[in-house]
């Protein structure tokens, strides 16, 4: 599998990074399915990537890269990202657009300190506000002002990752996804609530599984009446009922899918 970047355009545009690697002599390439991505075809230890601990640019798979794109979050929006940790996801969308109101929740109080870590490290977030709460118990840490936007990256099998971490066969069991299935559940139907309408949830997970991707969107759609799909286009995989599956390995990405939900605008 290749190295993927993530140039972080408050410190550098994507072709002034890549003059820096050039430089280092490191091999990559702009990849032309998001604006931030940039692939090294040859792995290299972060330390020797120019300007990693300044946070000038950070490792992640050009399919959590594509996240961003999928959201499409308004200029200074009012974003909820609801299962944050590491962070990585949140940090993209505030080098993307500082303005940005972010909310980053995450239910392990152990992993929300890599939030703020990755917040540290990338110079973002210093107006972020970062919680340990369950997603689902909106009563603990909702103030009742929707969101313009809301990024579910559910819990999931994490079967599309199987070529970096190929042990994830191994420890999941037929009743890890059906418990799994029912959280994601779960989790669209109290993000839903929040959701201003005509905002938008991004639903994605790194599975290929259907009962997390495909079926569980088709499920919510019959329970939730002012829900729609707003298709994403071919750069993020498959079509599937107007959502998107990447395999792992399609694009040079881990394998992901993408949802992209509307909720209906009041009459």
């Amino acid at each position: 599998a290749p190295m993927w970047l993530r140039v972080n355009r408050q410190q550098h545009s994507r072709e002034a990074y890549l003059d820096l690697l050039a430089e280092a002599g490191i091999e990559a390439i702009a990849e032309p399915l998001s604006a931030d991505a940039v692939r090294l075809p040859v792995a290299v230890p972060v330390n020797s990537l120019p300007g990693f601990a300044q946070g000038a640019v950070s490792v992640q798979d050009l399919s959590a890269q594509q996240v961003a794109d999928a959201l499409q979050a308004p200029l200074g929006a009012r974003v909820l990202d609801a299962c944050a940790a590491p962070g990585g996801k949140s940090a993209h969308l505030l080098e993307r657009d500082p303005s940005l109101q972010l909310l980053a929740l995450d239910v392990d109080a152990r992993r929300l300190q890599r939030i703020r870590e990755t917040f540290a490290r990338t110079g973002v977030g210093a107006q972020a506000q970062v919680l340990a709460v369950d997603a689902t118990d909106t009563t603990v840490w909702w103030d009742g002002k929707p969101f313009d936007a809301v990024l579910l990256d559910a819990p999931c099998s994490a079967t599309g990752i199987i070529r970096r971490q190929p042990d994830v066969l191994l420890h999941r069991r037929a009743e890890d996804i059906v418990a799994l299935a029912a959280l994601q559940a779960r989790l669209l139907d109290a993000l839903w609530t929040v959701l201003r309408p005509g905002g938008v949830l991004l639903y994605s997970t790194c599975s290929i599984l259907r009962q997390e991707n495909g079926q569980q969107v088709a499920d919510f759609l019959v329970r939730t009446p002012d829900a729609q799909v707003q298709a994403l286009p071919d750069a993020f995989g498959h079509e599937v009922a107007g959502n998107r599956q990447r395999l792992p390995g399609e694009q040079g990405g881990d394998g992901f899918f993408y949802a992209r939900l509307v909720k209906a605008a009041q009459d």
